[in-house]
């Protein structure tokens, strides 16, 4: 298992967590045990208290409390991330979707697909970008048309992905 740091990753059976309810605009103050702490659950999400207390200075208690701590203020999750091409899902992509007007209705409505595992209002050429991860094209392009059919929706491009090379979540704690 990793620790992830971001908002709606894959996890278990290439599905992802729920997000976190917004994202958190005012940094969270770290110190150097945290980022340790966070450092050593990305490498390995199911190391024990006593070994993460060992390589940190601290004892297995306040370890304990500082891992719960960071999990209850959002800052990070402790989940298994997988491939998804390797679990059985044939396609991933990205939609890029453009909206007419103020895109939250819209957000909201794509929030409530269960098939967009990733959403993000972006700046640029799409207005949203949804990540995706379905059983076939088939799927997609039920899903495709069905982000189609939202009110507001003008356009979408699909980023069909062909191979998923590198996935990581080492970032945050730096």
């Amino acid at each position: 298992m990793n620790a992830v740091f971001r908002n709606g990753i894959p996890c278990v059976g290439g599905r992802r967590p729920p997000v976190f309810a917004a994202m958190n605009r005012v940094p969270n103050v770290l110190d150097d045990v945290d980022r340790a702490i966070i450092e050593r659950l990305q490498v390995d999400g199911r190391a024990p208290y006593t070994r993460l207390a060992a390589a940190v200075g601290l004892s297995e208690a306040a370890v304990r409390q500082r891992v719960q701590r960071l999990l209850d203020a959002g800052i990070m999750q402790v989940v298994a991330v997988t491939n998804p091409l390797s679990v059985g899902y044939r396609r991933m992509a990205m939609i890029g979707v453009r909206t007419e007007g103020p895109s939250d209705g819209i957000a909201a409505a794509l929030q409530a697909m269960a098939d967009i595992d990733y959403l993000v209002v972006t700046a640029g050429s799409f207005d949203l970008m949804c990540e995706v991860v379905v059983s076939d094209d088939r799927d997609l392009l039920d899903l495709t048309n069905r982000i189609r059919s939202v009110p507001g929706v003008m356009s979408t491009e699909t980023f069909i992905y062909l191979d998923l090379v590198k996935q990581t979540f080492t970032w945050g704690a730096h």
